[in-house]
């Protein structure tokens, strides 16, 4: 065994937890062996055995839940389908649930040109086994006359609405992106849609639309009562919407970032030590808003029963444990990772909610729960649609602010308590 020394140690550990990694991921090194710090550690887990599999019962806390569904392949076998933000974690795993579901034509829509590019070569054979004509669209969500054309030529049938902007520190600082595309280009897709006879239309929005604090959350919110408005007007067209949790493994997910801190050696950063989160993986988002759009009866809201909230300090454990190492804290005071506490985030909550509301309903599905949460006036919504759409135009991201958070006021939107 090869003794370093400690200036040594500095320069090895990165490259020990990189190879590490790699091990297990690949396969390709045997199991690597560290012996710094006084102490030998063989880590071999197979990749297996580790974040894909473990995010059911191990990372989320709870099992995961199975969510098939024989009406939901009833609703969507024979049909014209489109999915916004096609190329994004959720959107793609959608489209890969929907070719196996046998539509006649899906509809890949997103704005960027490399993530089209990627989901449309992943879902080639794929569709072509099933009989799926796939048909990616390179085009924003925002451009009214492209959507419309879209939606008429291909006589789309059903709209998944997954395109947004989701990251909360970055619209919190471009709260002029997150209402153009977040609440206008909603706006567009249900308005277009409704014109164009679209039979069903989900929505994909998040826990932090509950009570925001954050401008990303208050657009989704935003977004919620826009579906909620049009509704109203368009008796041919069954709108719903879902809530997600925190997706693992999503873009957005704080496991890939604990996964790369763990492998380049820490530390590890959270921002609270009593932050918590609720969790589910890529593939229960993707069947809930697939249920979402079998169970619809038009304006409802839909939930996945995801069990408790998971505290993001034990899931930073649980993810070094599984990956061979140990955070160090007052627990683990030899552990090999060191943790960092940097703060809350300017609009991070320590806690989500799903709901608030007085009433859940059940659904066919034992763990998906529906609601009808109070809308706002047709006039008062347009209200807001206009003073959106000047500050917007102005580049004002300090009206912008003002006026989601005004709209979102406790006296304009009635809420009950939490549950």
């Amino acid at each position: 065994m090869i003794e370093l020394s400690h200036a040594a140690l500095r320069w090895f550990r990165p490259l020990h937890f990189f190879l590490s990694a790699l091990s297990r991921s690949t396969g390709l090194i045997g199991p690597w062996t560290s012996h710094y710090a006084g102490r030998a550690k063989t880590v071999h887990r197979p990749l297996q055995d580790r974040i894909i599999h473990d995010e059911r019962d191990v990372l989320l806390g709870r099992a995961h839940v199975d969510l098939t569904a024989p009406q939901i392949a009833a609703v969507y076998h024979g049909q014209s389908v489109l999915i916004t933000g096609a190329g994004g974690s959720v959107g793609s795993e959608l489209a890969r649930q929907v070719i196996e579901a046998c539509p006649r034509l899906l509809v890949l829509l997103d704005h960027s040109e490399l993530a089209l590019y990627q989901i449309d070569r992943k879902l080639r054979e794929a569709a072509r086994a099933n009989g799926v004509v796939l048909r990616p669209v390179l085009a924003s969500v925002t451009d009214a006359a492209r959507v419309f054309s879209t939606l008429s030529q291909n006589e789309v049938s059903i709209v998944l609405h997954a395109a947004a902007y989701k990251h909360v520190a970055l619209i919190e600082e471009n709260e002029i992106a997150g209402v153009l595309n977040n609440v206008i280009g909603t706006q567009v897709m249900a308005d277009v849609a409704r014109q164009s006879g679209v039979k069903r239309f989900v929505l994909v929005s998040t826990d932090k639309a509950v009570r925001p604090k954050n401008i990303m959350g208050a657009t989704k919110r935003l977004a919620e009562l826009v579906v909620q408005d049009i509704q109203t007007r368009a008796p041919g067209t069954i709108f719903s919407m879902v809530r997600f949790g925190n997706v693992v493994g999503s873009s957005g997910s704080v496991v890939p970032l604990f996964q790369e801190q763990i492998a380049a050696g820490g530390p590890v950063t959270i921002t609270h030590k009593d932050v918590s989160r609720y969790f589910m993986t890529i593939p229960e988002a993707a069947h809930l808003v697939l249920s979402a759009s079998a169970f619809a009866r038009g304006g409802d809201l839909f939930m996945l029963d995801m069990g408790k909230p998971v505290r993001i300090v034990d899931l930073a454990r649980r993810i070094a444990r599984h990956s061979g190492v140990r955070i160090r804290d007052e627990c683990a005071p030899d552990g090999e990772i060191d943790l960092q506490i940097t703060g809350l985030r300017r609009g991070e909550k320590l806690f989500e909610e799903l709901l608030v509301s007085a009433t859940l309903e059940p659904t066919p599905h034992r763990k998906i729960f529906r609601a009808s949460p109070k809308g706002i006036s047709e006039l008062e919504m347009a209200r807001i649609l206009r003073d959106l759409a000047t500050a917007v135009a102005h580049v004002d991201n300090a009206s912008a602010r003002r006026i989601v958070t005004s709209a979102l006021s406790e006296d304009r939107i009635p809420e009950q308590t939490a549950i």
